[in-house]
């Protein structure tokens, strides 16, 4: 049985800002992977630049620290060379809903069968404060003097519009429920993302754990169907507002299961993996002349 102490790190140190929202989601990810007692070896996670993604370095399991915004495509690699690995990619919205945002909709779209992990801050952190893909409208923050216009992106809208087959909203601090969320969607077969609300102490002042105490609600108490994809977008477009507050308004936020299906995934349409996984395969005897001759 997989423990948590075996994918306890022990030189060295998670070095987020105290009280940080990664703490959360860190906690949580081990949480769902004893759960399931997933063998550490068969654990792989990818992730890109920011301060989540730093969260594979103190988890004990094959990981993978590629460029900005640019983890999909080696996690995507790694599912097709060995699918029998647990892919899971850890990244934030400037890296995925930024710079990864075209990656994140084809994987989606693909129905790989991964799982994203997005710690969604609202800024860009590591690079200490400025304004993210995410960030809401009317904010001011060191990049950013006067409030900024911009409409914030929707990821929820976005992985129902691409095609992702398992979607969801977590909140780090309510770990039992990020928890239960990752179990979830690491059990679905296909692309399965889930959004997690991750409060920076330090430079996000306003989304703050006491901000969103105020606002989150689960979807199961409205009872929401995960199936009906209509009522998945009006939940969807509920939040993040494209528009500034009117006076007295406040925020409603679901978190939970709000979109799920079942689905052929990109794997199950390759025949050269689909009785044996490409890393397994023999490389001997394979004559590559008659694709050289076409290409020359």
């Amino acid at each position: 049985m997989t423990t948590l102490k075996d994918l306890e790190i022990t030189y060295d140190k998670p070095n987020w800002c105290p009280g940080c929202g990664d703490f959360g989601v860190w906690v949580s990810l081990k949480n769902a992977i004893v759960q399931l007692n997933l063998n550490p070896w068969e654990v792989v996670l990818v992730s890109g630049i920011g301060c989540s993604s730093k969260l594979p370095y103190w988890v004990k399991t094959y990981g993978f620290n590629g460029l900005h915004g640019r983890p999909m495509p080696a996690a995507e690699a790694i599912r097709l060379a060995n699918h029998g690995l647990t892919v899971i990619v850890v990244a934030g919205d400037g890296d995925q809903y930024g710079e990864g945002l075209s990656h994140f909709i084809h994987a989606a779209r693909r129905n790989i069968n991964i799982t994203v992990l997005v710690h969604n801050n609202q800024i860009y952190g590591l690079t200490t404060g400025q304004y993210s893909p995410a960030t809401d409208m009317g904010e001011k923050n060191k990049a950013t003097p006067v409030p900024t216009v911009e409409a914030p992106v929707n990821p929820i809208s976005l992985a129902l519009s691409a095609g992702a087959t398992f979607i969801a909203r977590g909140f780090a601090g309510d770990n039992k429920q990020e928890t239960e969320l990752l179990i979830e969607a690491i059990k679905h077969k296909g692309f399965s993302f889930v959004d997690t609300m991750q409060p920076c102490v330090t430079f996000n002042h306003k989304n703050t754990f006491a901000w969103f105490y105020e606002r989150v609600y689960k979807v199961e108490t409205k009872n929401h169907d995960p199936k009906d994809k209509t009522e998945a977008f009006e939940i969807a477009e509920s939040w993040p507002l494209r528009r500034l507050l009117k006076e007295g308004e406040k925020e409603q936020i679901a978190t939970g299961i709000i979109y799920q299906e079942e689905r052929p995934t990109w794997e199950d349409g390759i025949p050269q993996i689909s009785t044996m996984r490409l890393v397994k395969q023999s490389i001997e005897n394979i004559d590559i002349n008659s694709i050289l001759d076409e290409l020359i």
